[in-house]
């Protein structure tokens, strides 16, 4: 337990002043944001910082701070230590400057920052990425919502897709991303997701307080223990391939972006994007602590272990059978309300690069129908093809951390020109240059080299990172 609290205590400590120091580094002013100037009544509409701190954090918290911690605490209570060290110094970095930038570039998305500050041939790449990974995420989050939906409240076991209960939840879930992507953001998202918000916060809280009614199990962390996977996977690089939201996500500058559009003073930007990454992070640790406790007792069957079943096993062994559903409808709202915004930002994106104002009905649909009837395909597949789900969410997992880098470089760059402290925005980038290029060189679905290999290969590619950087940084000077 107290590594679990030292981890608390982390994460706290390290919002308070490092955010600060950060926010300094950019240092906002009282200039007029694209909510202000640019206000469409679609996507440029003010919105109060509290209402904007719960809807973000709701946008940036989807299943990944659940699978993401009940996968990653199979590495041990390291995971206590490792999850709000990186919140603080790579994914609240991470997040600030991706909403700030946007902001500064008059609501652009982390697409058109890439364009800006890495040059057209990032832009072209990432443009690619940045789509694949949205509509992957899409994908899994209607999957894995419509499941333990029907799992807490229809007793389905059997999750194929020519069950009618779970091809409704599915089909419920798509056409309500349709609607909330389609309408303007203070019509669904700005009403009632500060609601929904305070729902996530209370269900996590639940289970939290579960721990010390009902007594939680946790390991400390030793030297003896720094890694306990059970399949001996390597802590370097799989737990931060693994461990992503809550720790650091590329989506979220996906999500940050939108977000920016509805900012009224660069100086809630604080709060919002860097005080809900560490929001995120919270949740992310009691999921960690809960799953840790569950799999001690050996209440989680060997082939649920890592799953999103983990959740209602939780709710029951943490909180009251007649408040257990609340916990489940606080997980289930992660995913659709993560899910729907994924797809707004894939508009957003799409319209930006191809100059399409939306205004215009019409011109959201263009974009909107393609997306829906990918994913849809997407899903189809998925469902009909054993094992598929879990093909998905690597490929996911490794664009989600890729895209994560150039936001990074970005803010570098960024700095580089105000002559300001680059530090904090260089390091985990290239952290995470060596990390990702690791994973994708050493796992079955990318080259499937021996790790040794794998991470020198990663070296160089980091350095060559390095290097484009300093270039591009000299260059412009």
């Amino acid at each position: 337990m107290q590594t679990f609290i030292c981890g608390i205590v982390i994460l706290i400590v390290g919002y308070i002043f490092y955010s600060k120091y950060i926010s300094s580094l950019f240092a906002p002013d009282a200039r007029k944001t694209p909510a202000i100037s640019k206000q469409d009544g679609v996507d440029f509409v003010p919105i109060s910082k509290n209402r904007n701190a719960l809807i973000h954090l709701l946008n940036i918290a989807g299943m990944g701070p659940i699978i993401g911690a009940v996968q990653g605490i199979l590495f041990g209570p390291i995971a206590f230590i490792l999850i709000p060290l990186g919140c603080i110094f790579a994914g609240g970095v991470h997040d600030y400057f991706a909403g700030m930038l946007s902001m500064r570039n008059n609501g652009a998305q982390i697409t058109g920052l890439i364009k800006k500050y890495l040059g057209a041939n990032a832009f072209k790449i990432f443009m690619v990425i940045v789509s694949i990974m949205l509509l992957l995420l899409a994908t899994v989050f209607v999957y894995t919502s419509g499941d333990i939906f029907v799992e807490r409240f229809f007793g389905v076991k059997d999750f194929v897709i020519t069950n009618p209960i779970v091809l409704g939840a599915y089909l419920v879930i798509l056409l309500y991303f349709i609607f909330a992507t389609l309408f303007p953001i203070d019509k669904i998202i700005g009403k009632f997701y500060p609601a929904l918000g305070l729902m996530l916060i209370i269900g996590t809280g639940l289970v939290l307080c579960g721990f010390f009614i009902n007594g939680v199990n946790l390991q400390n962390f030793s030297l003896a223990n720094y890694n306990l996977h059970p399949k001996h996977l390597p802590l370097i690089p799989m737990f931060f391939m693994t461990v992503s939201c809550g720790l650091l996500s590329g989506f979220h500058s996906t999500q940050a972006t939108i977000i920016s559009r509805t900012v009224q003073s660069e100086y809630d930007g604080k709060r919002i994007f860097y005080g809900m990454m560490c929001v995120e992070s919270l949740i992310a640790m009691v999921w960690a602590a809960a799953a840790m406790d569950v799999y001690s007792l050996n209440l989680v069957p060997q082939n649920l272990i890592g799953t999103a079943n983990v959740v209602n096993i939780v709710a029951n062994k943490f909180v009251p059978f007649n408040l257990a559903f609340l916990v489940t409808l606080a997980v289930i709202i992660l995913p659709i309300t993560s899910g729907d915004t994924a797809l707004r930002g894939l508009r957003i994106t799409i319209a930006d690069a191809l100059n399409l104002e939306q205004k215009k009905i019409a011109n959201r649909l263009m974009i909107v129908i393609p997306i829906v009837l990918c994913v849809l395909g997407i899903l189809v597949w998925a469902k009909l093809n054993a094992g598929s789900f879990g093909l998905i969410w690597r490929y996911f997992t490794f664009f989600n951390q890729l895209i994560a880098i150039p936001t990074l470089l970005c803010a570098t760059i960024y700095l580089a020109k105000e002559n300001k402290n680059f530090i904090p925005t260089i390091l985990p980038a290239l952290f995470y240059i060596f990390i990702t290029m690791s994973f994708i060189f050493s796992e079955k679905i990318g080259f499937d080299l021996p790790l040794i290999y794998a991470e020198i290969i990663a070296i160089v590619i980091t350095i060559l990172s390095l290097i484009y950087v300093y270039n591009i940084i000299k260059r412009d000077k």
